[in-house]
C-alpha cells in the first residue's frame, strides 16, 4: 500500500515563482521610492512588526503607482508615513467588567 501524500498548495513551483517575482517587483519599486536610510528603517520595522511594515510598503507602492511621490522618500518622510499608518491601525483597548450577581440573603430583609 502506498502512503498518501498531502501536498501544501503553496509548494507548487509556479506559485513559488509568482511569489518570488512579486517580492522582486515590490523590492524594485521600494528601492526606487525610498532612500537608503528609509529602506534601512523599513527593514528594521519589518523585523519587529511585519504587518505594519507590509502596510507601509503597500501604501508606498500605491502612492508610487499613482504618481503621488515626488522624488525619493527620506527617512523623515517615512517616519511621517509610519505615524499616519499607526494612527489608522491604532487599536483601542477597552476593559469591560462583567460582575456576577451573587444571591444575598440580606436583600430579603430590606423592606
Amino acid at each position: 500500500m502506498l502512503p498518501i501524500k498531502f501536498e501544501d498548495p503553496s509548494s507548487d513551483p509556479s506559485q513559488q515563482e509568482a511569489k518570488q517575482r512579486e517580492a522582486e517587483i515590490r523590492n524594485t519599486i521600494l528601492a526606487q521610492v525610498l532612500d537608503q536610510a528609509a529602506r534601512a528603517r523599513l527593514s528594521n520595522l519589518a523585523l519587529v512588526k511585519p504587518d505594519k511594515a507590509k502596510a507601509v510598503e503597500n501604501y508606498l507602492i500605491q502612492m508610487a503607482r499613482f504618481g503621488q511621490l515626488a522624488g525619493k522618500v527620506s527617512e523623515q518622510g517615512l517616519i511621517e508615513i509610519l505615524e499616519k499608518v499607526s494612527q489608522q491601525t491604532e487599536k483601542k483597548t477597552t476593559v469591560k467588567f462583567n460582575r456576577r450577581k451573587v444571591l444575598d440573603s440580606d436583600e430579603e430583609d430590606d423592606y
